[in-house]
């Protein structure tokens, strides 16, 4: 298995269980492992015989921005389901955080990791 990876994507969505986070829109940061099979792309030198990452940015930065999610762990499963679902992944990691949260904390989040 192949690995395509997106590093660092922010997107805005919906996130937070406290009032000040239901305010607004917040951006979360987001971190994407994506097992694949890339032989075929490899021979091919076709974006359609693999996942096309700006495909993945494009929609899933849609996706986010009209969704709400109270958690951080609810999000990342959500990404997970999704990438499996829509671009034929056999294997997803997935970290996703909030920005500067609390005094003197760059980051906080979540990492999980999917199969089918």
């Amino acid at each position: 298995m192949d690995i395509i990876f997106i590093e660092e994507l922010r997107a805005e969505t919906w996130i937070g269980i406290y009032p000040r986070e239901k305010a607004m829109p917040q951006t979360v940061e987001i971190s994407l492992r994506i097992g694949v099979s890339t032989t075929s792309a490899g021979a091919s030198d076709d974006i359609r015989d693999t996942v096309d990452y700006a495909a993945v940015v494009e929609r899933l930065r849609g996706d986010l921005v009209g969704s709400h999610f109270n958690l951080l762990e609810k999000l990342a499963e959500h990404i997970a389901t999704w990438l499996l679902e829509s671009f034929a992944a056999q294997w997803v990691r997935v970290s996703v955080a909030k920005l500067g949260m609390m005094p003197g904390v760059r980051r906080v989040g979540v990492c999980i990791e999917r199969s089918v």
